[in-house]
């Protein structure tokens, strides 16, 4: 096997990275890593010292990539599927790139820092990343107007961002009811086969996950 992917089941970011190698078609091994498990936390380091994942390693061209984004730009180039998950026009993969940015940032970066609170039990006044979660829900319903996806016509990058950060955010900070299209393409998302392969191998360890209850019933394990 050409590529490994470090990760780990719940993890959002590598939720990201595997629905675009599912999209790609290309065939990887998995590597569980418990970061709680020094061997792991020894080997994961070995390949990205800051031992975060998800980390590709590419055997055959005897690279490590770190940083999720990345990741699938590499796979765009030397493991690309069917469709490119960046498009080779400018405007369109700068649009690509802004809403990955968008996802990561403004409703990735909160939603962990809620789940990090939970875990920790340190309750602290989390309004404000509230606030931005829901800001940026508001901000992708105007923009959705032009497309299923996320840049128009066909599913790329943004989408593999937008698939887990609104999964986890809407079970944290549901989607008001007025945002349609927000609601709308969260279900676009979830019944993409890529995602929805994604979401089925994580339900066995969703009983881990601090805000289990709130999981919609039908991605509980049956």
């Amino acid at each position: 096997m050409s590529l490994t992917l470090y990760y780990h089941p719940l993890s959002s970011y590598c939720w990201k990275v595997l629905t675009a190698l599912y999209e790609s078609g290309a065939a990887f091994e998995k590597r569980f890593i418990n970061l709680g498990d020094p061997a792991d936390r020894a080997e994961l380091a070995a390949a990205w010292p800051l031992a975060k994942f998800p980390v590709i390693r590419d055997h055959a061209r005897k690279r490590d990539l770190a940083e999720s984004s990345i990741i699938i730009e590499y796979l765009d180039r030397y493991w690309a599927g069917p469709r490119p998950m960046i498009s080779g026009d400018w405007e369109q993969a700068l649009q690509t790139r802004f809403w990955d940015r968008v996802f990561d940032n403004h409703i990735h970066g909160p939603m962990q820092q809620i789940v990090l609170d939970r875990l920790r039990g340190t309750n602290l006044d989390l309004t404000r990343e509230r606030g931005t979660i829901t800001a940026a829900y508001r901000l992708l319903e105007d923009h959705l107007a032009s497309g299923p996806w996320v840049t128009g016509a066909q599913f790329s990058m943004a989408d593999c961002a937008a698939a887990p950060a609104l999964f986890y955010a809407a079970v944290i900070e549901p989607i008001p009811g007025e945002l349609g299209r927000v609601g709308a393409y969260l279900e676009r998302l979830v019944t993409r086969p890529s995602f929805a392969r994604v979401i089925e191998e994580a339900k066995p360890h969703f009983s881990l996950f601090p805000f289990a209850a709130q999981i919609p019933a039908r991605f509980r394990p049956s």
